[in-house]
């Protein structure tokens, strides 16, 4: 049985600012204002990282478009 490339890919915050797409802290500060894809587990908030660059595509696309 094979796992489908489909499925979502959880990281920690850390674990995402290390990829160097954004800092830690901007990270938290989305978290705060319920912008960062994810969900707790337990204390911890796992980012759906395959959801934050669609996000993240997304917005570039609608500044570029202003």
């Amino acid at each position: 049985m094979t796992i489908a490339n489909n499925v979502p890919r959880f990281l920690t915050i850390r674990q995402v600012a290390a990829t160097g797409i954004l800092s830690e802290h901007h990270l938290r500060l989305m978290e705060k204002r319920g912008e960062l894809p994810g969900i707790y587990s337990g204390t911890r908030f796992k980012v759906n990282y395959p959801l934050l660059i669609e996000k993240l595509d997304r917005d570039s696309v609608e500044v570029k478009k202003q």
